[in-house]
């Protein structure tokens, strides 16, 4: 069975965030990684066009958020805690949110893209040349880099897809050269 099917039985044929019925798509929350069941859910194309771009948000859309917070489904907690923190200067979505349960390993999941941070304290990522990096991106090192713990030596020019970034440093992202997870310190690497 398809993804969109397995999300449409699930659903019941409706929106996971307003119970729409009609135009419904897969929405993969990001940052993706491993997406399928867990990490998507079913949305109209009002929703995820909302979603995607914060500015044409229309707060009053969004008041069917106080029953689709208390959603079993992880993709749908995410999504549904990200648009109550975009929301919260309203007034409602801040209550909905005291009121909201959400596990810690969601709530981690929830901040990765860093929504629901004050725009002064969002930690930005830059490469070398000052670019700022997503969860996601794909960078190449710009010299050799010897790991520590280990004999490696990332050598210069090495592609690493789908980084992480660090919440508490933005000097720190995360990546895999060959089998290994390691730290990058920001200043070694470009952009791709």
């Amino acid at each position: 069975m398809s993804l969109l099917q397995t999300l449409k039985e699930r659903s019941n044929n409706a929106c996971e965030l307003c119970a729409a019925t009609e135009n419904l798509d897969v929405y993969e929350v990001p940052p993706v990684s491993t997406a399928g069941v867990d990490g998507s859910l079913l949305a109209c194309n009002t929703c995820i066009s909302q979603i995607n771009n914060p500015e044409t948000t229309d707060a009053n859309h969004w008041r069917c958020l106080n029953d689709s917070m208390w959603s079993e489904h992880q993709a749908v907690k995410v999504v549904v805690w990200r648009l109550l923190s975009r929301l919260k200067a309203e007034g409602w979505p801040q209550d909905l949110l005291d009121m909201m349960y959400i596990e810690d390993d969601v709530l981690e999941f929830a901040k990765a893209t860093g929504e629901g941070v004050e725009e002064g304290d969002k930690i930005i990522h830059r490469d070398v040349n000052g670019v700022i990096l997503e969860a996601g991106d794909s960078v190449v090192l710009i010299k050799d880099l010897k790991v520590k713990g280990s004999s490696m030596v990332a050598k210069q020019g090495t592609a690493v897809r789908n980084i992480r970034l660090d919440r508490d440093n933005d000097k720190y992202i995360e990546g895999k050269v060959g089998a290994t997870q390691i730290v990058i310190i920001t200043d070694y690497v470009k952009k791709l």
